[in-house]
């Protein structure tokens, strides 16, 4: 059987594919979900993607994750920068013995000044910036070795 995990999404990542595309690439939440899912298979997880521009929204997503033992892949976005509540509930799903994959399609500490600070690092098992779309998969592929690992 398939050990779950949740890849959550923060603010404007919806809109992939038409935000930015120099920064963010030309593939859309759809094509990042069936990446997600196959890389999933292929590691023996059951990933499912999800996507809110709402931060009571993906604290929610962290309580759930921390009280199943859920493993998360996330990408804050704009949420890295400020959202305490978000690293608290984030610290809850390490607190409940499962990693937690922080992930970045750009690198924001290439970005501007207040990118570079992420609240979200210190509570992570890990981070990945900068590597785009592959960079889920690095996360995946961390959460997979970190799981065989521990069993």
């Amino acid at each position: 059987m398939a050990r779950r995990v949740l890849v959550v999404n923060g603010p404007n990542l919806g809109r992939l594919g038409v935000r930015q595309p120099d920064v963010y690439g030309h593939q859309d939440l759809q094509t990042l979900r069936e990446d997600c899912q196959q890389w999933g298979r292929e590691l023996g997880l059951d990933v499912e993607v999800r996507q809110t521009d709402d931060e009571a929204e993906m604290i929610h997503w962290m309580h759930e994750a921390a009280d199943g033992a859920i493993p998360v892949v996330m990408n804050p976005a704009a949420f890295t920068h400020y959202s305490y509540g978000l690293a608290d509930a984030a610290h809850m799903v390490g607190d409940a013995g499962v990693p937690l994959m922080e992930v970045h399609i750009s690198n924001p500490s290439a970005r501007d000044e207040f990118r570079k600070r992420s609240v979200i690092s210190p509570v992570a098992t890990g981070t990945i910036t900068g590597m785009g779309f592959f960079g889920y998969r690095l996360a995946l592929e961390a959460v997979a070795h970190i799981i065989a690992k521990e069993s």
